[in-house]
C-alpha cells in the first residue's frame, strides 16, 4: 500500500501528533489555521534522528506531519548529516529506513504506542536497527536553549550508561556526567537528565564509552542555540 493511503489509516485510526521539546508541553489540542510544532525523523548514519517543523495545524496533524517529513531535511540539517529515504512520491514503496522514519513520526504523541502502515501494525521496537543506541529526543538540534538543559530520550547501551558534554561557543567542555537509563544491554530505557546551570552553550554531544578499551563510541553532536 502507498504512503498515501497509510495516511489515510492513520487518520482513520484517529493518531494526533504533538508538538516536540519539552514533554510538558507536549500534548497540543489543535484548531484549524492554528500553528504547531512537530517532530520529523530523518536519518543520521542510517539512524533515525529528530527535527522540529512548526506547521500549521489545518485538517490533521498526521497528514501535516508526513507531508513535512517527505519535504527532506534543510540544507542546515544536512550540513549535520541529516538525509531521508522518503520518497517524495505518495505512490513510492517505503525501505525499511523509510518505514522507520515514518513510524517514529507518527508516534511521536505521549500514549502513541504503534501505528498502522499499508495495513500492518508497527512499534519503534520494531526498528531497533535503524535507532542510534541513544536517542536524544529534547532537545533538538537547532533547538533555543539555556541552562540548565532537560534532555530527555530512550537508549540501549551497555549496562544502561552512556556520557554527556555540554560544549560551549569555542568547542571547550563546559558541562559532562554519567547518564543511566532505566534499563540496557538489549533493552532500550528512558532517560531524563538536567545539566549544569551554565551559559554560552553551543552543542550536546552524547556518547558511549567501549567496553573494550574505553573509547568514544557511538558518539552524536546535537548543536543548540543560546537563548538570553
Amino acid at each position: 500500500m502507498t504512503v498515501k493511503r497509510a495516511l489515510l489509516l492513520v487518520v482513520a485510526a484517529g493518531l494526533l501528533l504533538t508538538g516536540c521539546g519539552d514533554d510538558s508541553a507536549s500534548e497540543t489540542t489543535t484548531t484549524a489555521a492554528e500553528a504547531t510544532t512537530v517532530r520529523v525523523y530523518f536519518l543520521r548514519d542510517g539512524k533515525v534522528w529528530p527535527v522540529s517543523r512548526d506547521v500549521e495545524s489545518v485538517g490533521n496533524l498526521p497528514d501535516t506531519a508526513l507531508q513535512a517529513l517527505r519535504l527532506g531535511p534543510t540544507e542546515e540539517e544536512k550540513a549535520i548529516g541529516l538525509e531521508t529515504e522518503v520518497p517524495e512520491d505518495e505512490d513510492a514503496e517505503l525501505s525499511t529506513a523509510a518505514l522507520a522514519q515514518v513510524v517514529y513520526t507518527m508516534t511521536q504523541s505521549a500514549g502513541s504506542d504503534s501505528a498502522q502502515v499499508a495495513g500492518t501494525t508497527y512499534e519503534r521496537a520494531d526498528f531497533e536497527e535503524q535507532t542510534p543506541s541513544v536517542l536524544v529526543e529534547s532537545p533538538l538540534s537547532f533547538e533555543d536553549v539555556s541552562g540548565p538543559v532537560v534532555a530527555t530520550g530512550t537508549a540501549n547501551t551497555f549496562e544502561a550508561n552512556f556520557q554527556y558534554e555540554l560544549l560551549g561557543a569555542d568547542g571547550e567542555v563546559i558541562d559532562e556526567n554519567f547518564v543511566t537509563a532505566t534499563s540496557g544491554t538489549g533493552t532500550r530505557g528512558t532517560f531524563e537528565f538536567t545539566t549544569a546551570d551554565v551559559d554560552d552553550i553551543a552543542a550536546l554531544v552524547v556518547f558511549e564509552s567501549s567496553a573494550e578499551d574505553g573509547s568514544r563510541i557511538h558518539e552524536v553532536e546535537i548543536p543548540l542555540n543560546t537563548t538570553s
